[in-house]
């Protein structure tokens, strides 16, 4: 049950830092925000690590966390491109769905098959995930290749983030998340130095910066509380519900209107949570 609850919070914390970013991106543009949140997150983790005062890692788990950190850095990068250059409601949810999925395998593999009540709760979790990310109810898209490559890629990272985050903070909570966002944002000012982007912060999208850098701290911490409380794969179809929370944010703050389809993805999500309380 707890690792239930510290998947749903998870998904909670990410899909409202999505939202907070996705606000100061529209004002400063998405890369900036990205990393400047990186860097106010880490400032954050720095200050619980002197608090918490965790035993530090040892250079293998500080290893895997960074490598965690550095792929889900790229992930990001490649779905933000994927959303540029494609079909946003493809982009979004193939990547979600593939994030997904990988650790399920991998759960399965390692831990064994889980329960029916929870392979159902996955099922439906994912279908969830599918349906809140679509932002068309009339208009039927035609899904071509080209349009998968990038998501499928992204998708990839994530799940990878997944897996090896995972492994990395079995015995800790803080310092796997500061070699976790080290490593990303040495990833993310690599790639800003690369295209010459500008430095400059508009003034008032800082608040929404810092609220998305908490919230996405908040996500990272959840995501490793119910992977030491429970099963990899519970843990990350959980956290993966995090498009609803976006969605629904959107739908209060911004007025945005919220689909057949993306309201049948959210009662859906509820069933797959049920289930996995089950």
């Amino acid at each position: 049950m707890n690792s239930v609850l510290f998947g749903l919070f998870s998904a909670i914390s990410w899909g409202g830092g999505d939202f907070f970013g996705g606000l100061a991106s529209r004002k400063t543009g998405a890369y900036r925000a990205v990393l400047y949140g990186e860097f106010l997150g880490l400032l954050m983790l720095f200050g619980a690590a002197s608090v918490l005062r965790e035993p530090m890692l040892s250079w293998q788990k500080i290893l895997l966390a960074g490598a965690a950190g550095a792929i889900g850095s790229i992930g990001l990068l490649i779905l933000y491109q994927a959303m540029m250059t494609g079909q946003m409601s493809i982009a979004t949810p193939v990547s979600a769905l593939l994030a997904a999925a990988l650790p399920v395998a991998v759960g399965t593999a390692m831990e064994g098959l889980p329960s029916l009540t929870k392979l159902a709760g996955f099922a439906c979790a994912l279908a969830a995930v599918w349906l809140v990310a679509q932002e068309y109810s009339e208009k039927t898209q035609l899904m071509r290749l080209s349009d998968l490559r990038l998501p499928l890629l992204a998708g990839l990272c994530f799940g990878t983030y997944f897996i090896i985050m995972h492994q990395a903070s079995d015995e800790a909570v803080v310092w796997p998340m500061v070699a976790s966002r080290s490593a990303g944002m040495l990833a993310l000012l690599a790639f800003l130095l690369f295209r010459r982007e500008s430095w400059q912060v508009t003034p008032s999208a800082w608040p929404l910066i810092a609220v998305n850098a908490i919230m996405d701290v908040g996500g990272n911490a959840f995501y490793i509380l119910a992977g030491q409380t429970g099963r990899l794969d519970v843990a990350a179809v959980l956290s993966s519900l995090y498009p609803g929370t976006t969605v629904l944010l959107a739908w209060l703050i911004l007025k945005e209107k919220i689909n057949r389809l993306q309201w049948l993805g959210i009662l859906t999500a509820l069933v797959a949570i049920a289930l996995m309380t089950i």
